[in-house]
């Protein structure tokens, strides 16, 4: 009979707490598991890692549903993910420069591009970019200065300032919360002019908004509800939450159900 894996079964245990919204002291679980506090100090960076919790001095803390890392996001809903892609790859017209903003979701969507269709991708993301380079009928440029690790892409003063000499057909751009009060916002304070920035230099804006995201409002705007073009939903979004989005005229796309 095979073992138990202890360390597995600690993690998760630790894990589950995190879930449920509460902080851990590293200190507290040496003594609870009768371990090290390197140990479990090794258990809270796998777990930082896996993107289930936020290291603090002393132990760690829950992440915000809204405010998970991009190692986690990747491995997320990827069916709905899917659905949503699919839709937005089918407002892509040929010969387009696009730009893929940094995001799970728009990573997906590069597989779903229309193919031998003279396009080209721009993006700061790094996986987004990594997924565009497996494929041999897209142009690829990628933008950008230092990686942010939490974002996956780059949104420093470098990235921006090559974004703002662009002229972009199509910009997906990531979209942390959208409210037809507060438009579109961002978790984080240094994305915000980058993001402007994309707005900005795209003719057609389009966001792929996964249905937690709708009539959340989180920290920071970076643009109006008016300045989208097209929004993509979920197949099975709240009619009472996309009812506000369409009366404000904006184009709603409903994506398919999987």
């Amino acid at each position: 009979m095979s073992q138990p894996d202890l360390p597995r079964a600690r993690r998760d245990l630790i894990a589950e707490r995190l879930a449920a919204g509460q902080a851990v002291v590293a200190a507290d679980l040496a003594a609870e598991f009768a371990l090290s506090e390197d140990a479990i100090r090794r258990d809270l960076r796998a777990l930082a890692a896996d993107g289930r919790c936020r290291r603090v001095y002393g132990g760690a803390i829950p992440i915000p549903s809204h405010d998970r890392p991009i190692t986690a996001r990747l491995q997320e809903d990827p069916e709905r993910k899917t659905a949503l892609a699919r839709a937005g790859a089918n407002t892509v017209q040929r010969g387009e420069l696009l730009f893929l903003d940094s995001g799970s979701t728009n990573v997906t969507l590069v597989d779903l591009l229309p193919e031998d269709a003279d396009l080209t991708v721009a993006t700061n993301g790094v996986d987004v970019a990594a997924a565009a380079l497996r494929r041999q009928d897209l142009r690829l440029l990628l933008i950008g200065g230092e990686v942010d690790p939490h974002l996956g892409g780059s949104v420093d003063a470098a990235a921006t300032a090559s974004l703002s000499r662009m002229r972009i057909d199509r910009c997906f751009v990531g979209v942390c919360g959208l409210t037809v009060e507060d438009g579109a916002m961002a978790t984080h304070f240094n994305e915000v002019v980058f993001k402007r920035t994309l707005v900005e230099r795209s003719r057609h804006r389009v966001a792929m908004i996964a249905s937690d995201k709708l009539h959340s409002s989180v920290h920071y705007q970076f643009a109006e509800l008016n300045a989208f073009h097209t929004l993509v939903i979920e197949h099975d979004a709240d009619p009472a939450r996309v009812r506000p989005l369409r009366e404000a005229g904006v184009q709603i796309i409903q994506a398919e159900a999987f």
